[in-house]
């Protein structure tokens, strides 16, 4: 069963989070033969301000 973490900054409509979950698992089943039912999506929000990128917070950016 693929588990598939998406971790991005909070923000995104519970639309979007839809739209990516369905062409994610439509990938999976297309190129890893697998069934729609067995792929989990995991949505992971995060602040700006918990994620750096070259040594300085995002909310600084």
């Amino acid at each position: 069963m693929p588990v598939i973490t998406i971790k991005m900054y909070e923000g995104r409509t519970r639309e979007q989070k839809d739209e990516i979950a369905k062409q994610v698992t439509k990938t999976m089943v297309d190129v890893a033969k697998t069934t729609e039912d067995h792929v989990w999506v995991v949505f992971e929000d995060m602040k700006k301000s918990d994620f750096a990128i070259a040594g300085q917070l995002q909310d600084e950016v």
